[in-house]
């Protein structure tokens, strides 16, 4: 099992920033190996700087999703809206945010 940290408000990984039917994933930030629900989370739990993921490490599993507990690889969740184990719906929302988390450029967006 692995550990959210943060401000989650409930068991499938929303946090008190995000908390949609929509929010279940938390992504492992590349910067402290350590899960949260947002980058609003990590910025108020943390004393660092975040590192986002580069492409080449693209194929660790740092998504969780909070309903089944599965983790996918950053270039699964990238290409898919939902989990590929229990279907639950994924945030489409959250590829504003990619930028925050992974090493993108414009034509990366989906």
């Amino acid at each position: 099992m692995f550990q959210v940290h943060g401000k989650t408000v409930d068991g499938e990984t929303r946090c008190e920033h995000y908390h949609s039917p929509l929010d279940v994933i938390a992504i492992k930030f590349a910067c402290c190996n350590q899960f949260y629900p947002c980058h609003q989370c990590h910025e108020e739990t943390v004393g660092h700087k975040v590192e986002v993921w580069p492409k080449d490490q693209f194929d660790e599993k740092a998504i969780l999703c909070g309903v089944c507990k599965t983790t996918l690889s950053i270039s699964q969740y990238m290409h898919t809206d939902h989990c590929p184990d229990c279907k639950a719906a994924f945030n489409p929302g959250c590829q504003l945010h990619h930028h925050l988390y992974f090493e993108t450029t414009k034509r990366d967006c989906r």
